[in-house]
């Protein structure tokens, strides 16, 4: 069996590596903030999206919130059990649930507000407000790109 690491992009220089290094540097204030209330990232961002949306069809929130819907199914039960959210039939479809947030929900995202804010500020500081934004705008752009596409390769020594 060969070994051609030639062909790879030193971990160091590897965009998927990258982009995990800069979620866990970005997340771990958050995470500290989460811990205190014992709700998971998870739960935090289905909060957020249907605080911020409204009521809304599961799938929505799945890809709003960047969760598998059979793992979202399964955060939903728990979240209705612990009172943060109810899920009741759609009027069209009643095969489809709709997700409102609680009051206790709400609750704890205004509770969370001020710290989130504030950890975002910070990071604003430290990276520069223009560069976040750009780095959004970057990142947006990559999640729209059809990587399944066959693309035009005109520089070599990009491989993930």
């Amino acid at each position: 069996m060969t070994n051609d690491r030639s062909k790879l992009t030193q971990t160091a220089r590897s965009l998927p590596i990258a982009l995990l290094r800069a979620r866990e540097t970005v997340m771990g204030p958050y995470r500290e903030m989460l811990s205190e209330t014992g709700i998971s990232e998870q739960k935090w961002r289905v909060l957020r999206v249907v605080s911020e949306s409204g009521p809304m069809e599961q799938t929505a929130i799945a890809s709003a919130a960047c969760l598998m819907l059979p793992s979202l199914t399964r955060i939903l039960s728990a979240m209705e059990k612990d009172g943060l959210l109810t899920r009741h039939p759609g009027t069209k479809d009643r095969r489809k649930s709709i997700v409102t947030i609680s009051t206790k929900g709400q609750t704890l995202i205004n509770d969370h507000a001020a710290r989130s804010a504030e950890i975002t500020q910070q990071l604003h500081a430290r990276f520069g407000s223009d560069r976040i934004s750009q780095l959004l705008d970057l990142l947006e752009d990559l999640k729209d790109a059809d990587l399944t596409a066959t693309p035009d390769i005109t520089t070599k020594g990009h491989t993930p």
